[in-house]
């Protein structure tokens, strides 16, 4: 393929599959399509460049190592018999791990501009390679954007919501809820507003409709509301660990009912209708 024809948007179908089955997705192009797009865009490349493993991949190799995988892509959902779709799976999934490992090194890159996270690098970084598995998966070697400007501004926005995802759970650790209940959660600072204030014990009453049973016991436990529990409860692993629930998923059930008490504290009549 000339370089002529991959600059050319015009033979470029950007087309995303149904995900059915739990197949991948995949850019088409309309060489797929034509004879000979098997030797054209034949994975034996796989065989190739197996130090990009340990260095870093140049763009112009990461480019032709995701148009196999998209051609891999492409033959997965063509495929009729089960033994050839995994087979293409299998190469799909290669191809893609290949492109991921020879570019994560954009991951420590990104994450050093987040400097004031930096006692959270390990998460931050943990978090980024999901990121970047997804962006090669989007990425779309035809239209002659470098991979490692599209991955990387992939990953600044994604460690912006991240920092400011976290500098909540921080807030929820570090302020007594009443405080916490008065602070923004969309600004960038710990400006607390001088709203009208309720009494928290109104809303963790068993008949008050605002927080559902569960929201109500994971902040009492993780607020210490309840003078059975112990500063250790306070954690959200400890606290999963005592419910049956993830870490993850008791920060999700908190920053919801958080929000909730924001709303009501701050005199919005629809966060009691929530």
């Amino acid at each position: 393929m000339s370089e002529g024809s991959v600059m050319s948007t015009e033979c470029v179908t950007s087309r995303r599959s149904d995900r059915e089955a739990g197949l991948p997705s995949y850019v088409h192009h309309p060489d797929f399509d034509k004879r000979g797009a098997l030797k054209q865009f034949s994975p034996d490349l796989l065989n190739d460049h197996s130090d990009y493993e340990t260095k870093y991949m140049p763009d112009d190799v990461t480019r032709e190592f995701a148009r196999r995988m998209h051609y891999a892509g492409h033959r997965i959902h063509q495929s009729s018999k089960s033994s050839d779709q995994r087979h293409w799976q299998q190469l799909y999934f290669r191809l893609r791990d290949r492109i991921v490992l020879g570019n994560r090194k954009l991951i420590y890159r990104a994450v050093r501009r987040r400097m004031a996270m930096a006692n959270r690098a390990d998460d931050l970084i943990g978090e980024c390679h999901i990121v970047l598995i997804q962006a090669v998966a989007a990425y779309n070697p035809w239209m002659g954007i470098r991979f490692s400007t599209y991955a990387f501004t992939c990953l600044v926005r994604a460690l912006s919501r991240l920092s400011q995802r976290m500098m909540t759970d921080w807030l929820s650790r570090s302020m007594p809820l009443e405080m916490l209940a008065e602070v923004d959660p969309s600004s960038d600072t710990t400006e607390l507003v001088s709203s009208g204030f309720a009494t928290l014990d109104v809303f963790f009453r068993e008949d008050h409709p605002l927080l559902s049973a569960r929201e109500k016991l994971i902040l009492s436990m993780r607020f210490r509301l309840s003078d059975q529990m112990t500063p250790d409860s306070q954690t959200l692993e400890r606290v999963g660990k005592e419910l049956g629930l993830s870490k993850e998923r008791v920060r999700q059930v908190q920053a919801s009912a958080l929000d909730k008490l924001r709303r009501a504290l701050g005199g919005d009549e629809k966060g009691c209708d929530r």
